[in-house]
C-alpha cells in the first residue's frame, strides 16, 4: 500500500503542493529513471571507498568479500589505488590456503607499490617457494621503502649469507640494516643490534652500549605486552610487522613435512640426490621464526650443547627465555654421559 499524502491548498490559489509524509520506498531503492542509486557515483567515490577498506582491512577476506560484492566492486578492488592501501593484515596469506589465486593478489599488491605485500611475498619467495633472486629483490623493494621488517630480514640474509656461500656473508652491512630497522622502532632488529655491539660483530664492540639496547628491547616488549592486556587482548612478546611471514613460514614447513610421507609411499620411496641435501637443511630452532637454511650448516649451532640451530641471535635470545633454557642443560649432560662412553 502506498504512503499516505497530505495535500495543501495555498492561499494565493495557485496550483496544489504536495508534500509527502514519508518518501515511497521504490524512490529510495532507484534513482531517476529506474537506475540503481549506486551506479550513479562516480569511480573515484567508490575507490576511495574500497581504499578505506582496504587500509582497516583485518584480514584478506575482508577485501575479498567486499570484492564480490558485485562486479563493479570487483574490477574497482582491483585497481593500484585500493591495492597500494591495503593492510599488513590484508595480505597476510596462510599457508593451508595458499593457491594460484592468493599468488597473483599478491603480486598485483606489490606491483601496486604496497610495502606489506613486497615484504610478505619477498619471505615466502625467498625461504619457501626457493627463489632467492625474486624474493631478494622485492625484500630491497620494500626496505628501500622504509619497511622496517623488510630491512631486518635483509640483515639477517646478510648476516648467513643466505643464498650464496660463507663468503657472502657481511656483517658490517648486516648491522647498517639492523641500525635503520631499529631507528624505525623494529624490536627484533633492536636485539639482534645490541647482540652485535656487545659481541663486536660487524662493529666495534661496545658491551654498555650493548645492554643498554637489549634493556630497552625487553622494555618495548613489555609495554606492548600490558597494553595488549589493557585492551583484553593477547599479543606475544616477539608481535611486529613480520609475524605474519614468520607464521606462514612455520605453517608452511609443516605442512611440506606431513606431505612428505605420503608422497614417499605413492612414488615407492625413491629419493634424488636433491631431496636428501634438501632432508640435512635445518630450520631455525625458535620455534615462532619458520626460516629454513639455504645451504647446509648455514645456521649457528648453540655453543652449548649443539642440538639447536638459529637463524640470528635475537632467535636465540627468544628461545632461549622460551623453552632452550630449560633444555639446553639436560642435552649437553647426556652428550657428555654419550662422549664418555656410559651408554648401553
Amino acid at each position: 500500500m502506498a504512503a499516505p499524502k497530505m495535500t495543501l491548498r495555498p492561499a494565493s490559489g495557485k496550483r496544489h503542493a504536495q508534500i509527502r509524509t514519508s518518501p515511497d520506498p521504490r524512490e529510495v531503492a532507484l534513482g531517476h529513471g529506474g537506475v540503481d542509486a549506486f551506479d550513479r557515483l562516480r569511480d573515484d567515490l567508490v575507490l576511495a571507498v574500497l581504499a578505506g577498506l582496504a587500509a582497516r582491512a583485518g584480514g584478506p577476506a575482508d577485501l575479498a568479500t567486499a570484492a564480490l560484492t558485485c562486479r563493479r566492486f570487483r574490477e574497482l578492488a582491483a585497481y593500484p589505488a585500493v591495492l597500494s592501501r591495503a593492510s599488513a593484515a590484508a595480505v597476510a596469506v596462510r599457508a593451508g590456503g595458499w593457491s594460484e589465486a592468493a599468488h597473483r593478489f599478491l603480486r598485483w599488491c606489490a606491483a601496486a607499490g604496497n610495502l606489506h605485500a613486497c615484504y610478505f611475498l619477498g619471505m615466502v619467495r625467498f625461504y619457501c617457494l626457493g627463489s632467492r633472486a625474486a624474493g631478494s629483490a622485492l625484500l630491497a623493494r620494500a626496505a628501500a621503502g622504509g619497511h622496517a621488517a623488510a630491512l631486518y630480514a635483509l640483515a639477517v640474509v646478510r648476516f648467513n649469507g643466505s643464498g650464496g656461500g660463507k663468503a657472502d656473508k657481511d656483517p658490517r652491512a648486516g648491522v647498517a640494516l639492523c641500525a635503520r630497522a631499529a631507528w624505525l622502532g623494529h624490536v627484533p632488529a633492536l636485539r639482534e643490534l645490541g647482540h652485535c655491539l656487545q659481541d663486536g660483530y660487524g662493529a666495534r664492540r661496545d658491551a654498555a652500549a650493548g645492554r643498554h639496547l637489549l634493556l630497552h628491547a625487553a622494555a618495548r616488549e613489555l609495554a606492548a605486552v600490558l597494553s595488549a592486556r589493557r585492551r583484553g587482548g593477547h599479543c606475544r612478546a616477539e608481535d611486529d610487522d613480520g609475524a605474519a611471514a614468520s607464521r606462514f613460514m612455520v605453517e608452511w614447513w609443516a605442512l611440506m613435512s606431513a606431505e612428505k610421507p605420503a608422497a614417499a609411499a605413492g612414488e615407492g620411496c625413491s629419493c634424488g640426490a636433491g631431496e636428501e641435501d634438501a632432508e640435512e637443511l635445518r630450520l631455525c630452532s625458535h620455534a615462532r621464526c619458520g626460516r629454513r637454511e639455504t645451504r647446509r650448516h648455514e645456521f649457528r649451532r648453540c655453543s652449548v650443547c649443539g642440538s639447536a640451530n638459529y637463524c640470528s641471535r635475537a632467535c636465540q635470545a627468544l628461545d632461549w627465555k622460551r623453552a632452550h633454557r630449560g633444555q639446553c642443560g639436560a642435552a649437553a649432560a647426556a652428550a657428555r654421559w654419550l662422549a664418555a662412553g656410559n651408554a648401553y
